[in-house]
């Protein structure tokens, strides 16, 4: 990438669902000293959203604004887009917003913040989505539940979910004809996998990677623990949520659902979690991949489209990405992450959460309405840089330009796979995170390092889960 801007711009979606969530825990910690609510002139009568400058451009952010000012005349708005490096670096600046009295009214939290915020921060939508049943039983009809559920806490819904990306395995169709192999079917497994990756590392020079991965908590280790049907922590449903499920959802789609995930008790000693980095240290043994780099996966459009890597995991934002680095659409495509044990894939989405402290709750719920609907997003996601929630949008106009051949693919990873779900983030997601990271580079530094890195790596999980956020 030679463009900066378009670098942070696109390439942060990459790790829009695996950055840092280290701010944000501070920001919990310290809500009740730093609101600084009571400090006079500090509001002006807006209500004011908080986004990633990266998730929006300024086009998208006018978008927004005239829309809502159209519906909406008589509330005032303010987008404050704040232009960050990162997730971590974003709540870092939010965090300064709270201390200095200016507290957004809404803020744009994905899949990492969620349960955070709904334990310290948030408000629940319930209410509202009560009260506004019959208005949104289109939305939520154009919705997956599994983004819905991802959305809850306890039993109560804190954010409607606008857009999402699962982790699936795009591939290089130059690479591909180079290894002389076909683009693998929708149902190819493990071994399947491995023995493309030894194809195309014999037809390559040794500049190549047949398979790279970004050490983050999405996209990294953990698709590979759900494909293995296992995860980081103990996963189970909190109870709760008919509300939802019996009115808006027919009983094929609500059965098994409840209040949201929950995530508990450390595994990363279980046998299946072990195995998984087994695998993954052979193919660094074998030199089918690199060992994994931490970051966002900055560099990765510019070897992936040169055809220096020919296989990664991303999610629908990635369309967008490579079409604005000047790859055709016929250069790559896309298909489901590889069946192990099972075929599970993981996602994470993001939404507007409404923040306790708002004194324009009724209004913000407007903007979240407003935010959510297809005409809103339609505008805001013209150039593929995410997965809309809203299944309706995904059609092959939309991908025509862009790519990739199976666009299906991205919505198809909820319907077809039922039992995907989101990334493990329960409150403590920035420790859990971190130490995740950690462990996972050190585990797979050798072959003989995998079992007592997870045992440390378990340790350190129990502590930071015992802790109180």
């Amino acid at each position: 990438m030679t463009d900066s801007h378009l670098s942070r711009r696109t390439l942060l979606r990459y790790g829009a669902y695996g950055a840092g969530a280290a701010a944000l825990a501070g920001t919990a910690a310290s809500w009740d000293r730093l609101t600084g609510a009571d400090i006079p002139g500090r509001d002006d009568g807006s209500l004011v959203v908080a986004t990633l400058g990266s998730a929006f451009d300024q086009t998208a952010v006018r978008t927004l604004s005239e829309g809502f000012r159209k519906l909406h005349p008589d509330i005032r708005l303010r987008i404050n887009a704040v232009q960050a490096v990162d997730w971590s670096d974003f709540f870092a600046k939010i965090l300064t917003q709270i201390a200095a009295g200016t507290a957004p009214d809404l803020v744009y939290v994905a899949t990492e913040g969620v349960q955070l915020f709904a334990q310290r921060l948030g408000v629940p939508l319930d209410r509202w989505v009560k009260r506004d049943a019959a208005e949104l039983r289109e939305y939520f009809a154009d919705v997956h539940p599994s983004l819905v559920e991802s959305m809850m806490y306890e039993g109560s819904l804190y954010q409607l979910p606008v857009e999402f990306n699962a982790a699936d395995m795009y591939l290089n169709k130059q690479v591909l004809k180079r290894a002389g192999a076909e683009f693998p079917p929708a149902d190819w497994t493990r071994d399947d996998f491995t023995a493309l990756l030894r194809d195309m590392k014999r037809s390559s020079g040794s500049h190549f990677t047949p398979y790279f991965w970004t050490n983050r908590l999405w996209g990294g280790v953990v698709p590979w623990l759900f494909a293995n049907g296992t995860n980081l922590l103990a996963e189970s449903k909190a109870p709760g949520g008919s509300w939802l499920w019996d009115t808006f959802y027919p009983a094929a789609e609500r059965r098994g659902r409840g209040g949201g995930f929950r995530w508990t008790t450390p595994q990363a000693t279980d046998i299946r979690v072990e195995e998984a980095y087994d695998y993954l240290a052979s193919l660094i043994q074998e030199d089918l991949c690199t060992r994994p780099e931490g970051g966002n996966g900055s560099n990765l459009v510019g070897v992936f489209s040169t055809g220096r890597v020919g296989v990664t995991p991303a999610g629908g934002f990635w369309a967008g990405g490579l079409h604005l680095a000047g790859m055709q659409p016929s250069g790559y495509d896309v298909q489901y992450f590889p069946r192990w044990r099972t075929q599970r894939h993981q996602f994470g989405a993001a939404g507007y959460a409404l923040l306790r402290t708002s004194k324009k709750q009724d209004e913000a719920w407007e903007f979240i309405k407003y935010a959510a609907r297809k005409d809103t997003l339609t505008q805001l996601f013209k150039g593929n840089q995410t997965t809309p929630a809203r299944r309706s949008m995904l059609t092959g106009a939309r991908y025509q330009k862009t790519g990739p051949a199976h666009w299906q693919v991205f919505y198809d990873t909820l319907d077809q796979f039922p039992d995907t779900g989101p990334i493990p983030a329960p409150p403590q997601v920035a420790e859990v995170e971190q130490v995740l990271l950690k462990h996972t580079g050190t585990a797979l530094a050798s072959p003989r390092a995998v079992r007592p890195a997870l045992r440390r790596m378990q340790g350190d999980l129990e502590k930071a889960m015992e802790r109180d956020v």
